[in-house]
């Protein structure tokens, strides 16, 4: 069946009042991404694409080359930000005269392409695009297209790099977050599995978070134990934490599937402390029955759920290699009984149990929002290339782009009533805004829209990170 193309230029609504409502495709260059520019003012002040783009080695013809690695970066990551996820959407993007002036293009309206069908389209395409994703790890003498090279050792240590130049001073503790969550796959991506628990065949990404700052974004398959190769992104983690504050206090935190006793071996030969949820089993169980019991009257008591704090030494019989202090919380719901367990390094003398457990284990789950906000508003859980190692390299355009919008979060808004927002509702109420692009010989003119109803918020970030110091080149 043939499809009917449509030649219609005007389109008639409902009437308001006695006047006709009439639409065109006719208003001239118009963006909907003018609130890019206060992620440019970002990175600006932090210089973290820039940054980002030093961790790809271009291995192109320089003389072959139109869009340079940083131009090809920040368009993809600006689109991410933008809510952009698929290499598809650059196909009408490129055309953008915003965003050709945001990612550094002199040619703004490409005027001057080296080829005719990409006159009036300053921006990359989706071919040329896909080559910092699609480039192998290294590149043969037969290979044609795909040249650019990530080091993926380097942009792990840039993301814990950006953390430590956003701060002013030495914490006072630092809590490593660890969680791994999973990655639904729908092809037949290389390192596929199904998982029980998730009942279904995905990924099993592993995250570590300091606080908002993602410091390790790391792609694994599924068939392994949660905590595999979690001591490893640890040991490098702390190491160069160290190396800039040698004293400083760092405390790990993860629910039981990183309740392992290799890594809290390595912390207690380390000066690292950790807090780790405890699967219950029978013997746990046993020792609380008292704890419960209580619980229980209370709950019968007062109609309302009913907790007991304790703690104890404890080892297991076989995979542990010393005691441990695990605290309890002997739980009554409506449900009925709810026990649960963390093991800790953090002395009794030093913190009660209930405390402890409530006031910093149960903290941890602030750190699942920030995955989720990364899985749904950047769209790390975008992995359906073919091979796991460019899906890493998807997962890192993800991972920059939350640190843009973190980086926007803590410098920009601040002290304003969107300092909690998340990433999609910083996109919508700052970033999506209407604007007409004219661009003259000296100037690119942003127009943006008179009705938008975020204007005194957009100035007040503009200053904000107006009057920050940029960062060390």
């Amino acid at each position: 069946m043939r499809t009917t193309e449509c030649s219609q230029t005007s389109f008639s609504f409902a009437t308001s009042g006695q006047r006709e409502v009439v639409a065109r495709f006719d208003g001239g260059t118009i963006t909907t991404e003018a609130g890019a520019l206060l992620l440019h003012k970002t990175e600006q002040k932090t210089r973290l694409l820039r940054q980002f783009a030093g961790c790809f080695t271009d291995h192109r013809a320089p003389d072959q080359i139109e869009h340079s690695v940083s131009e090809l970066v920040r368009q993809r990551i600006y689109g991410l930000a933008q809510g952009f996820e698929d290499l598809n959407d650059h196909d009408q993007l490129r055309a953008d005269p915003l965003l050709a002036t945001l990612c550094g293009k002199t040619d703004v309206e490409g005027r001057h392409r080296r080829r005719k069908q990409d006159a009036g389209k300053a921006g990359a395409g989706k071919s040329t695009l896909n080559r910092l994703e699609l480039t192998k790890g290294a590149v043969g003498k037969k290979e044609r297209y795909k040249k650019i090279v990530l080091n993926t050792a380097a942009v792990d240590e840039l993301l814990t790099d950006l953390y430590i130049q956003r701060q002013p001073r030495q914490p006072k503790q630092i809590v490593l977050d660890l969680d791994a969550t999973d990655d639904r796959l729908h092809g037949n991506q290389e390192g596929r599995f199904y998982h029980g628990y998730y009942r279904g065949y995905c990924y099993l990404p592993l995250y570590i978070f300091i606080d908002e700052h993602l410091v390790c974004a790391r792609l694994r398959p599924s068939n392994i134990d949660a905590s595999a190769g979690a001591l490893d992104e640890v040991k490098r983690i702390v190491k160069q934490l160290r190396r800039v504050w040698p004293e400083a206090e760092i405390h790990l935190r993860g629910d039981s599937g990183f309740c392992r006793d290799g890594i809290m071996a390595w912390c207690e030969h380390n000066n690292v402390g950790y807090t780790f949820g405890l699967a219950k089993n029978p013997r746990l169980t046993k020792r609380i029955q008292k704890q419960m019991r209580k619980a229980q009257r209370q709950r019968a008591a007062t109609g309302k759920a009913a907790r007991v704090f304790v703690d104890f030494t404890y080892r297991t019989r076989d995979s542990w290699s010393r005691r441990r202090r695990v605290i309890a919380k002997a739980e009554y719901l409506d449900k009925g009984a709810n026990p649960r367990f963390v093991v800790t390094s953090v002395p009794k003398k030093q913190q009660t149990a209930q405390r402890w457990y409530e006031e910093f284990y149960c903290a941890r789950g602030e750190m699942e929002n920030r995955i989720k906000e990364q899985q749904l508003g950047l769209f790390a859980d975008r992995t359906s290339t073919a091979q796991l190692r460019s899906n890493q390299v998807r997962l890192y355009f993800s991972s920059i782009a939350y640190c843009l919008l973190q980086a926007l979060r803590q410098l920009g808004l601040a002290g304003t009533e969107m300092a909690r927002a998340q990433c999609s509702t910083i996109r919508l109420r700052l970033l999506k805004i209407g604007a007409r692009v004219r661009v003259t010989v000296r100037k690119v003119w942003i127009s943006m829209a008179s009705s938008h109803p975020c204007q005194a918020l957009f100035a007040d970030v503009y200053h904000r990170l107006e009057q920050l110091k940029p960062a060390p080149a």
